[in-house]
């Protein structure tokens, strides 16, 4: 495993920052790390990279402890922070052969980071000078320096435009075909996009680890409906194969079904039978958006 974390528990004073958390990821794995704000996703980074100790549990990088062997974990972590802290009156060649020299790295390496990020036509210019979308390609070839085995990626989408976004999800999925990669965002759509799993966490406990190939291929099924006047909901609850009906604002319901049949017509029969005007029917695909709202009680952009 190249990540391993068991039972970390971490608090701060009479705040518990993460409650027992637990979960593996494998190499060649791109997994969405989502939480609401301070829901311990960047206490557990710093435990990760051995910038904060926990105060139970273990961690291991690629076998090593983070505590018992923090020397050997740092060589392992390639980390891009949120606010991404480059020198922007440095040259990219100039900034990387800095990073090169801290790391005691040989300057052949620089050449292959560059190729690897797609830097090779910006390498001669400031970085002041390069767009966010490039600024974030040189934060990502610093971390890729050393050849480290796993990557730690806090927000490396923010502030992107469309264009830039598309460049930099290609270039996590390549990178993530050799290494492992953590990758934490509250876009909803990058992790669709480019993660395999997601792991969701809630005020400092772990509450979801899914394949997203499992999300897209499960059962559940929500209508939306939008009537004319107030329905209650157990009303509604009458309809087969109903799980959960809730009233999201107004006279606008979602209809939860435990089943892969499509219930649109099944909904629209019901409304006209019992003479409920509708003004809208459509269907709702379970998305991790969902998973995330119903999990933490946050919405997300």
């Amino acid at each position: 495993m190249s990540l391993k974390v068991i039972n970390i528990s971490k608090s701060f004073g009479s705040q518990k920052a993460l409650n027992n958390v637990s979960f593996e990821i494998k190499k060649g794995e791109i997994v969405g790390f989502l939480g609401p704000n301070g829901a311990g996703k960047s206490t557990m980074m710093k435990i990760l990279t051995t910038y904060s100790k926990a105060d139970t549990g273990e961690a291991f990088v690629n076998g090593f402890n983070v505590l018992a062997k923090p020397k050997e974990v740092q060589k392992c972590i390639g980390y891009l922070p949120e606010h991404n802290p480059l020198y922007k009156d440095m040259y990219v060649k100039e900034y990387l052969a800095f990073n090169a020299e801290v790391y005691k790295i040989s300057k052949n390496r620089i050449d292959q980071v560059i190729e690897q990020t797609g830097l090779s036509a910006e390498a001669h210019k400031k970085i002041g000078a390069l767009s966010k979308g490039y600024q974030q390609r040189v934060g990502l070839a610093a971390a890729l320096l050393h050849d480290p085995e796993v990557l730690i990626l806090d927000e490396p989408t923010t502030g992107l435009d469309p264009n830039q976004l598309i460049e930099i999800r290609k270039l996590i999925k390549q990178i993530g075909k050799k290494k492992t990669i953590l990758l934490s965002t509250h876009i909803m759509k990058e992790v669709e996009a480019v993660c395999d799993r997601v792991l969701i966490i809630n005020n400092g406990t772990l509450v979801a680890d899914k394949k997203l190939a499992d999300l897209r291929e499960e059962n559940d099924q929500i209508i939306e409906v939008e009537f004319y006047y107030r329905v209650e909901e157990a009303f509604l609850e009458r309809l087969p194969n109903v799980t959960k009906v809730v009233n999201t604002g107004g006279f606008l319901y979602e209809i939860t079904f435990g089943t892969t049949k499509d219930m649109r017509p099944v909904v629209f029969d019901f409304a006209h039978d019992n003479k409920l005007k509708t003004l809208q029917l459509s269907r709702k695909n379970k998305n991790l958006e969902v998973l995330f709202t119903e999990l933490t009680g946050n919405s997300t952009s």
